[in-house]
């Protein structure tokens, strides 16, 4: 009988051990499970194996070093003039009767109304970078975590849907600035002038900061995805240990 009731309170303490045990694993978990490594978003692709935290500061990583190009790639001399695509084209009202100014001898105006539309952009560049690198610092893990999962230039898309009102409200006013500096608003008018004594264009009022500076904006995001493209698929372009471990493969 006393060997009975021996086993029977061995076998309790055993139950409420077990019992114990699972009570902390389940107290462990409600507290994010701390003393478990965090587990790993994917199994494949880029960030495979890599727990949010890492895919996080990777991804942010990723877009302070692309925005720094994107920046310094259009604020130097030629950084819009000189790039095809994102060079600032004429102004639709100009562009439609360019070849007949250009016909009639005013080439040279209508080239130099382009080159400072252009300068003006290159001058007002830099004040694009601590915007974008403010973005980049707010941007939480879960968007990340969203952003590495997107396409090629998914981080470029939602960096544009975040600092866009922001960017245009620093920019014009360097813009403007730029446009009066490098004569833009005069490279202008001489050519409206020219234009109107031989009844080829209209004296119409334009909005040439406004048009400057979305133009401008449009080619840095154009920049800034080609930086995440690089960074996303280009070995040579994931320059640090942490952007070889979250986008390497």
């Amino acid at each position: 009988m006393r060997r009975s009731v021996t086993t029977v309170l061995v076998l309790v303490l055993l139950a409420a051990g077990a019992a114990r045990a699972n009570l902390l694993d389940k107290l462990k978990e409600l507290e994010g499970g701390k003393d478990q490594p965090a587990a790993p978003v994917q199994q494949s692709g880029i960030g495979a194996g890599q727990s949010e935290s890492t895919i996080s500061a990777g991804l942010k990583e990723a877009l302070t070093i692309g925005s720094q190009k994107a920046v310094k790639a259009v604020a130097k001399q030629n950084g819009y003039f000189g790039n095809p695509a994102i060079r600032i084209p004429l102004p639709d009202k100009v562009r439609s009767s360019e070849k007949v100014l250009r016909n009639v001898g005013l080439g040279k105006q209508v080239d130099e109304f382009e080159l400072t539309m252009n300068r003006a952009a290159e001058k007002a560049a830099p004040a694009a970078k601590d915007i974008l690198v403010g973005a980049v610092k707010e941007m939480s893990i879960a968007d990340a975590v969203n952003v590495l999962r997107g396409g090629d230039t998914a981080a470029t898309q939602y960096m544009r849907s975040k600092t866009y009102v922001k960017l245009y409200g620093a920019f014009k006013p360097a813009v403007t600035r730029s446009v009066l500096d490098v004569g833009v608003t005069k490279a202008y008018q001489q050519l409206v002038d020219e234009g109107k004594k031989l009844r080829l264009v209209k004296d119409e009022s334009m909005d040439l900061d406004h048009y400057v500076t979305t133009k401008a904006l449009d080619g840095l995001f154009v920049m800034l995805g080609e930086e995440e493209k690089k960074i996303r698929k280009d070995p040579a372009a994931q320059v640090t240990d942490l952007l070889k471990k979250v986008f390497g493969k």
